[in-house]
């Protein structure tokens, strides 16, 4: 089951929640578990691949093969 990060925008509090894709395409209603506002909006953050004993970052990393400058 996919994990999702959301941010508060009541309290500022950062939390994740567990989802199906399916309850995710009905337009999941989320709200925040410390303050219980529904002024809650989705994190898009990086995410992991695992193949052959190594890792490759996507979505924010330098990849396998950094370069100068490539990580800002």
């Amino acid at each position: 089951m996919p994990i999702y990060e959301y941010f508060c925008q009541g309290c500022e509090n950062r939390f994740e929640i567990k989802a199906t894709i399916s309850e995710k395409e009905k337009g999941l209603k989320v709200k925040c578990p410390r303050c219980g506002s529904d002024k809650t909006v989705q994190i898009l953050g990086n995410f992991f691949t695992f193949s052959k004993g190594s890792s490759m970052g996507f979505g924010g990393g330098c990849g396998p093969n950094p370069t100068s400058g490539c990580c800002g």
